[in-house]
């Protein structure tokens, strides 16, 4: 073990000026010796120095070593401690040892360099000590970032329940349904943020390699050539970087399922190797010259059409036709919106567990309004709506419409005429509104209180009837 001594303190406690000079003399070039004169000394030192070492004189007045170490155990019990005594004082050593976790105990006269080698132990003894605490600290903090970690991880791999019993989503969960048991390659169209990830995580968690990885790459986030290296992997040394042999996602979620977001987006020459793996059930890495067979699963997804993509001729027709053994075609928010009061109950009850925050129901007027708005973002969009929404909210109190975003407020007013039904419901809003206004005074924040919404949800609904 590799120690700097001179990186440690040693604490000489006796009453003999002559030893103490001694000490610091023989010792002083392989440790920081510091000395004191008493035990009451001594003790003013450790409030204020941090030894590794503490060596004390038994026979001392006032206080004798005993006392001194014993009484040094509360300043610091971390130092290892070595007690100098003469052959007459075995009670001393035996009550010593029994007290106060004596290391050693050296006879006077001592031998100079059996001392030191004393001391070094000593202060490699502290080191180890001390060493063995921070190491069992980092593998403490470890074990609690990889527990969370766990946590977090089992949390995004449980299947999330696809939410929706309209007629468009009642038929993409028949065919989630039917295409689960094989492995077959899917095909899933949708607009961004209609949930494609979600289904493709709900075939896999429904079939035969439920058990094994499922893994997702977005094929729009990388460069062609790191893309190419992520999915077939590389050999050390096969491009700058390249330090090391590293599998690609292909062998990685082998036995499992790869799911490539963003299809539309790789190039003609990456395409033409997933048309390869497709076919052959190989992968080859870049800077490797034989191929590996891998038994994956492949799930892809795009929000382009890939028929536009297709006759533009920037997607291969070859690959097109191998991917679309099994479209499935995720209809957008707009297209269902007998689903956003499920989708938002199922949102806000998701959202206020992750943020740690109870929320009551959303009030009938919320859900009228979402269901109004056409959310060009989908489902995304809702969720980010409803979190915007949550952490505006009291804790325990329902979300309102006030808590939704004026864009969506005034978004979702636009278009058709209102009904009459609406018109009735306007005309009861503004009556209540003035109503309360009046017996405020006109304090709006009083009006609020009153009325049992916010002094903000109150200038809106203002705002929106025109007051």
């Amino acid at each position: 073990m590799e120690v700097d001594y001179r990186q440690f303190l040693v604490l000489v406690v006796d009453d003999e000026p002559d030893i103490l000079r001694a000490f610091a003399f023989n010792y002083g070039d392989d440790f920081q010796v510091l000395t004191a004169e008493s035990g009451a000394r001594g003790l003013a030192l450790l409030e204020t120095h941090e030894p590794a070492v503490i060596v004390a004189d038994q026979r001392m007045p006032a206080m004798s070593g005993t006392d001194f170490l014993e009484r040094s155990m509360v300043l610091r019990p971390d130092a290892v401690r070595i007690i100098l005594t003469g052959y007459t004082d075995i009670d001393a050593i035996v009550q010593a040892i029994n007290r106060s976790r004596i290391y050693r105990y050296v006879t006077k006269p001592w031998e100079s360099e059996e001392l030191r080698l004393t001391l070094r132990r000593a202060v490699e003894a502290f080191h180890l000590v001390r060493e063995n605490g921070r190491l069992v600290e980092e593998l403490r903090r470890a074990n609690e970032r990889l527990a969370a970690e766990n946590a977090y991880l089992r949390e995004s791999e449980r299947p999330q329940e696809i939410v929706g019993d309209s007629a468009a989503m009642h038929g993409v969960l028949e065919l989630v349904a039917r295409v689960t048991g094989s492995r077959s390659t899917v095909l899933i169209e949708g607009e961004t943020g209609t949930g494609k990830e979600l289904v493709a995580r709900a075939i896999h968690a429904g079939g035969p390699r439920r058990d094994h990885l499922f893994v997702a790459v977005n094929c729009a986030a990388l460069s062609e050539g790191l893309l190419e290296s992520e999915l077939f992997g590389h050999r050390r040394g096969a491009f700058t970087g390249a330090t090391e042999d590293r599998k690609g996602l292909f062998e990685v979620a082998s036995g499992g399922t790869l799911f490539l977001d963003e299809i539309s987006e790789t190039s003609a020459g990456l395409q033409a190797k997933l048309l390869r793996v497709l076919q052959e059930g190989e992968v080859r890495p870049v800077g490797e010259n034989r191929a590996r067979m891998v038994d994956t699963r492949v799930i892809v997804a795009t929000n382009r059409n890939l028929e536009d993509e297709l006759k533009a001729g920037r997607f291969r027709d070859d690959l097109y036709y191998r991917l679309r053994v099994f479209p499935i075609r995720l209809p957008p928010l707009r297209e269902r919106r007998e689903d956003i009061p499920a989708l938002a109950r199922h949102l806000l009850g998701r959202l206020a567990r992750q943020v740690k925050k109870p929320v009551a129901e959303p009030t009938e007027e919320t859900l009228a309004l979402l269901a109004r708005y056409p959310f060009p973002g989908n489902v995304r969009e809702l969720a980010n709506e409803l979190e915007r929404a949550v952490l505006l909210a009291e804790p325990g109190a329902p979300i309102t419409d006030d808590l939704l975003s004026e864009r969506l407020q005034e978004a979702a007013g636009d278009g058709a005429a209102p009904s009459l039904l609406q018109h009735r419901a306007n005309a009861f809003e503004r009556e209540q509104i003035e109503a309360a206004l009046a017996r405020a005074s006109g304090v709006k924040t009083h009006a609020a209180e009153e009325l049992g919404i916010t002094y903000r949800g109150l200038l809106k609904k203002m705002k929106r009837l025109g007051m």
